[in-house]
């Protein structure tokens, strides 16, 4: 009898994700495979620097009425249509074994990264840029110490084909009173890691990426950029910092200016790769506050581009996905190496 011998780029094959306890398919041949299915169009990237149509825009009337100050750099308020509300009922609302429900508090937030309508983050300085990393972490503390917050979600849905309603560039931040789904996977996930070796999942994780290399995106002295080994999405990628660092707030002065630099190195290549502003999720997964102790926790930073193929062509999370568990065609390895071989000069800057 014949043992075939496993080529990952090749055969089909599932990885485990340790940071959350899931799985992914991964079908390397299914790449060969031609395409006639949706074909995305592609938004005009000719934005003015201000657009007096836009709610978000400095000086501007805003969707709910209220009206946003001629702001000169990053700007915070509270979201006219927030998902979650300060006030109302906490907790079990029903007893019922097939009906349950809890009542859900918290607060939402909207972060324009600059009163500029054109300029997404990797065409910000990086001085802008800081900025933002520090309205990240002063959200977090200012959030965080309310007792009825217990988790401050920090992100940014970045284009229309992910859901983003305004292409004024910004992202967002839901503090709630519960920690949602996926940071409480993670949490089990390093709280048990933990217990078990003694040291922090992710600091041992980035230690074996460091070590194998293949992954690798993009570094600097405080951080590193990869393509985790068990990603879904095409183009996905993780950032982690070097150091044990539970939470944005805990980051030093020259791991922010770090940040701010990898995160601008980082996104121009998604730019690069398909010569379009790349659309993505992303968002920041650190420690609960909920005043306890987490040392388990690393902070680290999540994005989810869809785009596949080409700047028209997405990955759909649909049929196997939705009912079985997510499934890839290209490999880490493969989408980590395309992105390593992007210029860090973005294509539209001319230069």
């Amino acid at each position: 009898m014949t043992t075939i011998q496993f080529d990952p780029t090749e055969h089909p094959h599932r990885r485990r994700n340790v940071l959350n306890g899931d799985w992914v398919l991964v079908s390397p041949h299914r790449t060969k495979r031609p395409w006639q299915g949706q074909v995305e169009r592609t938004p005009p990237d000719d934005r003015p620097a201000y657009d007096p149509k836009c709610y978000l825009c400095p000086g501007n009337e805003r969707a709910g009425g209220r009206q946003n100050p001629p702001y000169p750099s990053t700007f915070v308020f509270d979201n006219d249509f927030a998902a979650l509300l300060a006030d109302g009922p906490r907790g079990p609302v029903g007893d019922d074994a097939f009906f349950q429900a809890e009542g859900e508090t918290g607060v939402c937030r909207v972060i324009c990264f600059s009163p500029r309508h054109d300029l997404t983050l990797p065409q910000m300085a990086v001085a802008d840029i800081r900025r933002v990393v520090d309205v990240w972490s002063e959200q977090v503390v200012e959030l965080g110490a309310n007792p009825a917050i217990h988790y401050v979600q920090l992100f940014e849905n970045k284009g229309a084909v992910m859901g983003c309603s305004n292409p004024h560039p910004h992202g967002q931040i839901w503090a709630s009173s519960s920690v949602p789904l996926e940071p409480a996977k993670e949490d089990e996930q390093q709280r048990a890691y933990l217990a078990r070796k003694g040291t922090p999942l992710l600091l041992d994780y980035l230690a074996a990426e460091l070590a194998n290399g293949e992954r690798l995106v993009v570094e600097n002295e405080h951080w590193v950029a990869l393509t985790p080994y068990w990603a879904v999405w095409p183009f996905e990628t993780m950032l982690l910092p070097r150091r044990h660092v539970r939470s944005v707030p805990g980051l030093s002065n020259d791991e922010r200016n770090a940040l701010a630099a990898i995160l601008k190195r980082l996104l121009t290549r998604y730019d690069n790769l398909f010569e379009t502003s790349f659309p993505y999720s992303m968002g920041w997964h650190g420690q609960p506050t909920d005043g306890k102790e987490h040392p388990h926790w690393q902070l680290h930073a999540h994005f989810y581009p869809p785009l596949l193929r080409s700047a028209t062509v997405k990955k759909f999370m649909v049929g196997y996905e939705m009912l079985a568990n997510p499934q890839r065609d290209i490999t880490a390895e493969q989408a980590a190496d395309r992105l390593r071989q992007m210029s860090e000069v973005h294509y539209r800057s001319g230069s």
